[in-house]
């Protein structure tokens, strides 16, 4: 039993490994290769058609002398496209495409005519036979400032000729969220009706970097419910523009499309009626355009002099926990948080983000907040460890017997179990009291593992040494003797990337093995195990670093926790037996 217990760990543990380097994410960022100041510079001459909600597919008008309003504020710049009032161009200051000095900014969100276009748009619809004449991709804005500033709001006006002028006011704060105010005001002699909207276009289908771990495409919370649909989907449900692939009825809540890292959402008035609309434009020739995003389920009805005010919410940045959670609190966004993949066990997994964020936040490391919360763990789950290595030390007694029992009864399996069965019992040892406290650990270390994949606080975290990345893995390799040859063995292979960590790594778990040997007679199955550590540093070169450190602390404090029980245990093994006086009996002295 206490083999099988030691082959399930073994199995369990590798299916956790080769899973994550099965369905982890490769970083894959998009370069901001145009700056703010200069979107739409050397961009392709051609440009795909522009998708319009509840009508035909418009052909782009967009061209590089387009007006642009400039975005500056404190976290974000950038610029929107005047023509279409696109918000299609912005790059976050604080986000860098790699470590190195002197990388680009990320940029979140790109032009129509790029060929990895992602922006978002507001306008409006006309009821069945309505004849107003709504803003399109080919209107033209003007702006009554040059510039968009978290102190300075921008008003964007159009008239329409008949009576009706368009307004959006945009606005943004000094983090990602833009506020957008969009105003209709009727001149005309008769009342209109229209259906405001704002949604998110991507046009091109990008790799997913996360697997299935991490969400990417797709995602909305309407009446609290999360929906997380994938870009296969939208393209199997495609239909023409006029008619929506997907709607869900309901009040507020907020959709967009996710990244690992970054997210793109609109969010309208949270009292407001809502369909959440899920679409695929095809476009020959190109990847087509994925669109999610809000229209108001009933029409706003303007009267003659009247003015309609819609107002809503653009989000386009960094998903960082506790911005969104304030911003969940301050616009009252439903489970806005959930933007960030926490999986089915989110329960779990969000609590362990917020002690390691605290952590992060008081030690000033991630790695070292990771340590710290392995060590808290490893306190917390200290009993079961001991109740586990007891019960492992007593199977592992047992064994000599249990062997010859095997030996006696090895043609008649039905009396080696009553044998075992009472063998078990004499001894008072319950074979399976081992398994429970490490079933008690899994959720934890899993949820752990999830953190550091889908947060964007471990990405280009740095540690101490040569590890500036926790989220990348070891730059080091022992096959370029760390550098002295100068060449790059991971041309040919990247096997041939074996960094100080991961060999620490290995060295931490052949001594794990050397202190708590697996009780396997079989000398194939002690091959095996002594192969493990090998393998498994190979495997553990190409995972985040973050990972990797973590693996090595972990087995480090495995260890002086077998040492300090197997102390415990051989103390209370030597103590001398104390046998309690008997009491005379009174009657018998009489």
């Amino acid at each position: 039993m206490d083999i099988k217990r030691f082959m399930v760990a073994t199995v369990m543990s590798t299916v956790v490994l080769v899973g994550f380097e099965y369905f982890m994410p490769h970083p894959d960022h998009k370069t901001a290769t145009q700056s703010a100041a200069s979107a739409g510079q050397d961009a392709p001459a051609a440009a795909s058609p522009t998708p319009a909600v509840g009508g035909e597919a418009q052909p782009a008008t967009e061209t590089r002398d387009d007006p642009r309003l400039q975005i500056d504020a404190g976290r974000v710049s950038g610029s929107l496209d005047l023509r279409g009032a696109r918000l299609d161009d912005l790059v976050l200051k604080n986000y860098h495409e790699t470590v190195q000095p002197g990388s680009p900014l990320v940029r979140i969100l790109d032009p129509q005519h790029d060929p990895q276009s992602n922006l978002v748009e507001v306008g409006w619809l006309n009821v069945a036979g309505g004849k107003v004449a709504v803003p399109d991709a080919s209107t033209v804005w003007t702006a009554d400032q040059p510039t968009l500033t978290q102190d300075h709001p921008v008003t964007l006006s159009w008239d329409n000729g008949q009576g009706q002028t368009f307004q959006i006011v945009v606005a943004i704060d000094q983090n990602y969220m833009f506020s957008v105010t969009q105003k209709v005001r009727n001149q005309s002699g008769a009342p209109v009706s229209l259906y405001p909207y704002s949604r998110v276009d991507r046009g091109y289908t990008p790799t997913e970097t996360g697997g299935y771990l991490v969400h990417e495409g797709p995602i909305s919370v309407i009446d609290g419910r999360l929906d997380e649909s994938s870009y296969k989907s939208l393209r199997n449900g495609a239909v023409p523009p006029a008619n929506l692939s997907w709607n869900k009825p309901g009040t507020g809540g907020w959709a967009g499309i996710t990244d690992k890292y970054w997210l793109t959402a609109v969010i309208p008035q949270q009292d407001s009626q809502v369909t959440g609309s899920y679409g695929y434009v095809p476009v020959p020739g190109h990847d087509g355009v994925y669109q999610v995003g809000f229209t108001a389920r009933v029409p706003e009805v303007i009267a003659a002099g009247g003015e309609g005010v819609t107002e809503s919410h653009v989000f386009a940045g960094a998903k960082e926990v506790p911005l969104l959670e304030k911003y969940e609190s301050s616009l009252h966004i439903p489970s806005f948080w959930k933007a960030v993949d926490f999986g089915w066990f989110a329960f779990l997994t969000h609590p362990i983000f917020t002690v390691l964020d605290w952590l992060n936040t008081l030690l000033g490391n991630f790695g070292l907040a990771l340590m710290a919360f392995t060590l808290v763990v490893k306190g917390l789950f200290f009993p079961l460890a001991t109740k586990q290595f007891r019960s492992m030390g007593k199977m592992r007694q047992l064994q000599p017997k249990i062997k010859a029992l095997r030996e006696r009864y090895k043609d008649d399996q039905m009396a080696l179990n009553q044998q075992m069965i009472a063998l078990y019992k004499q001894e008072g040892v319950n074979p399976a009291s081992g398994c429970l406290p490490m079933l008690l650990q899994i959720p934890v270390f899993w949820c752990l593992y999830k953190v550091l994949y889908v947060t964007i606080e471990m990405r280009h975290a740095p540690f101490f040494g040569w590890i500036h990345d926790l989220s990348a893995a070891d730059p080091t390799n022992i096959f370029t003797l760390f550098g002295l040859i100068p060449w790059d063995p991971t041309h040919i292979s990247t096997f041939f990337q074996l960094g100080l960590w991961p060999i620490a790594f290995g060295l931490t778990m052949f001594a794990q093995q050397k202190i708590n040997p697996a009780p396997a007679a079989d000398p194939a199955q002690q091959r095996m195990f002594q192969l493990m550590p090998i393998l498994f540093t190979f495997f553990m070169a190409r995972q985040p670093s973050g990972l990797v450190i973590y693996y090595c602390w972990n087995n480090l404090l495995t260890m002086a926790q077998q040492s300090l029980i197997q102390r415990r245990v051989n103390a209370e093994a030597k103590a001398p037996v104390v046998i309690p006086p008997t009491k005379k009996n009174p009657k018998k002295n009489k």
